[in-house]
C-alpha cells in the first residue's frame, strides 16, 4: 500500500491496485487502455506488450512483442488503437492494435531522427506525429502517408512535447531549460516565444487547453504553471518536491494537477485556489531591513567598520536581507511553497495560520519514478520506476 511522506500526514490517500513486476529493464513508458483492464508498455528491455487483468485480479501479456532495439517512448490512440513506439535508434514504429488487444498489427515505419527518441505524441486531430530526438529536432509527420512535414531546430536536446490543436501551437521543453511555442502549418513552422523560469532542464510538460495553462516540471525540483491564455505572463512556482520532476498531469474535471519526482513522491496540488505570484529577487549592497553591508561592499565595511555580511533572499517579499533579519521560516502555499522557506522577520509576522494551509498533499509510492500516466476515465494513475515495476493506483481518494 501507498504511505504518506513528511511534510504533513494525511487520512485519504492513493490505493494501490495492482503491480506488474515482469521486465528485465526499466519500463520507459506506458499507458492504461480506458475502457479496458488493460496497460500497454515499452521498455529498455526492447519489448512492447499488452497487459491484460485476468479474472483472479493479476495483469497478463496478451501482446508480447521484441524490437531490433530499446524502446525511448510512446504515445497511444484509443480511438484509433495506433500505438507509436519510438526507439532507441532514432525511428519510431507504428502499430494497430486489434479491438480485444490480443493483436498488433505493423503499420509504419518513420526515419525520424539521428539519435535517441525523446518524446511521441499522436495527434488525431490534425493527423500528425510530432516527435522530438537527442538530435536536437522536432519533427512532424502526416500519419496517413508517414511523409515527413516539417522540421525545427531546437537549442538543447528536447525532453517536453505538448501541442494545442486549436491554434496548432507545439510547446518544447528543452534541457537548457527554456520552454519554446511553435506555430505549426502543414509544411513551415514559425517561432512565436520562449520563456524560461527553470535553472535546470524541463523533465515533464502538461498542457490543459480548458483554462489555457501550461506546466512544466524540471530537474530543479521545480513546476512552473505558465498563463498562456491570459497573456498577462503570469508565472506561478509550485515547490513540493525534493528531486527531478518526472511526470504532470491536469485532472480538468477536479482542477488538480498530478505530479511525480524521482524520490518516488506523488504530489497532489489543489489549482482551484488564488494563487500569487513569487517576486523577484531585488539587489543590494546592503540588508534592505538592517542596512548592514554585504561582504562585497568594501566602501560601506570601510565607512561603518563592520564586517560585511552574507546575502539572502526573503521568499515573500523578495528583499536581500541578512541572515539576523531573516532567521524565520514558514511555508506559503499560495505562493508554492509547501515546504518551509526563508522570509525576512516582518513577513514572517504577517503570514497567519490560514497563509499556511496547505494547499497539496503529499505521497510515497515506494519506488523512484522515471514516468507516470493518468486516466481521468477510470481515475487510475500509473508509475514505472528505476525498480523495474509497475505500479497501478486508485487516486479517487485524493484526486475528488
Amino acid at each position: 500500500m501507498a504511505a504518506e511522506i513528511q511534510p504533513r500526514p494525511q487520512a485519504r490517500k492513493p490505493c494501490l491496485q495492482s503491480k506488474i513486476e515482469a521486465f528485465q529493464e526499466v519500463v520507459t513508458a506506458a499507458a492504461i487502455i480506458p475502457k479496458e483492464d488493460g496497460v500497454i508498455s515499452v521498455s529498455e528491455d526492447r519489448t512492447i506488450r499488452v497487459w491484460l487483468k485476468r479474472d483472479s485480479g493479476q495483469y497478463w501479456p496478451s501482446v508480447y512483442h521484441t524490437m531490433p532495439s530499446s524502446c525511448s517512448c510512446m504515445s497511444f490512440n484509443p480511438e484509433t488503437r495506433r500505438l507509436s513506439v519510438g526507439m532507441d535508434t532514432g525511428s519510431i514504429c507504428e502499430f494497430i492494435l486489434s479491438e480485444d488487444y490480443n493483436k498488433m498489427t505493423p503499420a509504419l515505419t518513420y526515419q525520424a531522427h539521428q539519435g535517441r527518441v525523446a518524446v511521441v505524441l499522436f495527434v488525431l486531430e490534425m493527423e500528425w506525429l510530432l516527435s522530438t530526438g537527442q538530435d536536437r529536432n522536432f519533427t512532424w509527420h502526416c500519419s496517413e502517408s508517414g511523409q515527413q512535414l516539417g522540421t525545427y531546430r531546437t537549442a538543447a536536446w528536447v525532453s517536453g512535447l505538448q501541442f494545442d490543436v486549436e491554434t496548432r501551437h507545439a510547446f518544447v521543453g528543452d534541457q537548457s531549460g527554456q520552454v519554446t511555442i511553435l506555430k505549426l502549418e502543414q509544411d513551415s513552422c514559425s517561432l512565436v516565444t520562449t520563456f524560461k523560469g527553470h535553472t535546470g532542464n524541463v523533465t515533464a510538460l502538461c498542457w490543459d487547453p480548458v483554462q489555457r495553462v501550461l506546466f512544466s516540471g524540471s530537474s530543479d525540483h521545480s513546476i512552473i504553471m505558465w498563463d498562456i491564455g491570459g497573456r498577462k505572463g503570469t508565472a506561478i512556482e509550485l515547490q513540493g518536491h525534493n528531486d527531478k520532476v518526472q511526470g504532470l498531469c491536469y485532472a480538468s474535471h477536479t482542477r488538480q494537477l498530478i505530479s511525480c519526482s524521482s524520490d518516488g513522491s506523488i504530489v497532489i496540488w489543489n489549482m482551484d485556489v488564488t494563487r500569487q505570484e513569487t517576486p523577484e529577487w531585488l539587489d543590494s549592497d546592503s540588508c534592505q531591513k538592517c542596512e548592514q553591508p554585504f561582504f562585497w561592499n568594501f566602501k560601506q565595511m570601510w565607512d561603518s567598520k563592520k564586517i560585511g555580511l552574507r546575502q539572502h533572499h526573503c521568499r515573500k517579499c523578495g528583499q536581500a536581507v541578512c541572515g539576523k533579519c531573516s532567521s524565520k521560516r514558514s511555508t506559503i502555499p499560495l505562493m508554492g511553497f509547501e515546504f518551509e522557506v526563508r522570509v525576512c522577520d516582518s513577513c514572517h509576522e504577517s503570514i497567519s495560520d490560514e497563509d499556511r494551509a496547505p494547499t497539496a498533499t503529499f505521497h510515497d509510492s515506494k519506488h523512484n519514478i522515471v514516468y507516470m500516466h493518468y486516466e481521468p476515465t477510470t481515475g487510475n494513475l500509473l508509475t514505472s520506476g528505476t525498480d523495474k515495476v509497475i505500479k497501478i493506483w486508485d487516486m479517487t481518494p485524493v484526486v475528488s
